[in-house]
């Protein structure tokens, strides 16, 4: 369990505007809607997909590795490796059982015959958005293990976007549904603690060194 004495000790650490800026964008954070990419092959495409994560207060980016296995580009990801947990997976099948047993639908971002527009996409079920390689897409695993299909409706002769353009789209709109909505979205007080001790150890210097003499002056 997290120390809260501690907590309260660490916090005379940050400055009066990042603890606020924490709290502020904790209150946004959620872990109702997810991300997952499968073997996408050029990195800052995976790195783009986490700062839009970071953006829209998803907490959670789960990212599949079978094929490609890179680090996360810092540049592109503005910093958002340090906000956005990042869940790694050899096997796409280990990555769906995980996320159905913690209760997500699995959701193939991939035209199909029972795809439906983002209007019509049910946002009351706790779901995690796939998106696949830049050329193949999702593999047929995923397609036959996802509970439903989402496509965002385009009216030009270009049939396709790139893979971080479509996640920044879907993630802008169903964040924006969430929040209007009265579903209870939000992370939980323990979760909430939880980041803010994570936060705050990658924000300060020595964190380690604190931490010891904190708990031999206890």
């Amino acid at each position: 369990m997290n120390d809260l004495r501690l907590l309260e000790h660490l916090k005379d650490y940050l400055t009066e505007n990042r603890l606020k800026r924490f709290e502020a964008v904790l209150q946004q954070r959620t872990k109702h809607f997810t991300v997952a990419t499968e073997d996408v092959y050029q990195l800052h495409n995976t790195s783009a997909v986490m700062r839009s994560c970071d953006v829209f207060g998803i907490q959670e980016l789960y990212v599949i590795e079978e094929a490609n296995s890179k680090l996360i580009d810092r540049e592109i990801a503005m910093g958002a490796q340090k906000w956005v947990d990042l869940k790694r997976y050899g096997s796409v099948k280990a990555c769906i059982d995980d996320l159905k047993k913690s209760g997500y639908q699995i959701v193939a971002t991939t035209p199909h015959t029972k795809d439906c527009d983002l209007i019509d996409f049910d946002i009351s079920k706790k779901a995690c958005f796939f998106f696949g390689h830049e050329t193949e897409g999702l593999s047929d695993y995923v397609k036959a293990h996802a509970d439903s299909f989402l496509k965002i409706p385009m009216v030009g002769f270009t049939e396709s976007l790139n893979i971080s353009v479509s996640a920044a789209i879907i993630l802008q709109y169903m964040t924006t549904q969430l929040r209007k909505s009265n579903i209870e979205w939000q992370l939980t007080e323990e979760e909430v603690i939880e980041k803010r001790f994570d936060w705050i150890k990658k924000t300060i210097k020595d964190y380690d060194a604190i931490v010891e003499r904190f708990h031999s002056n206890l």
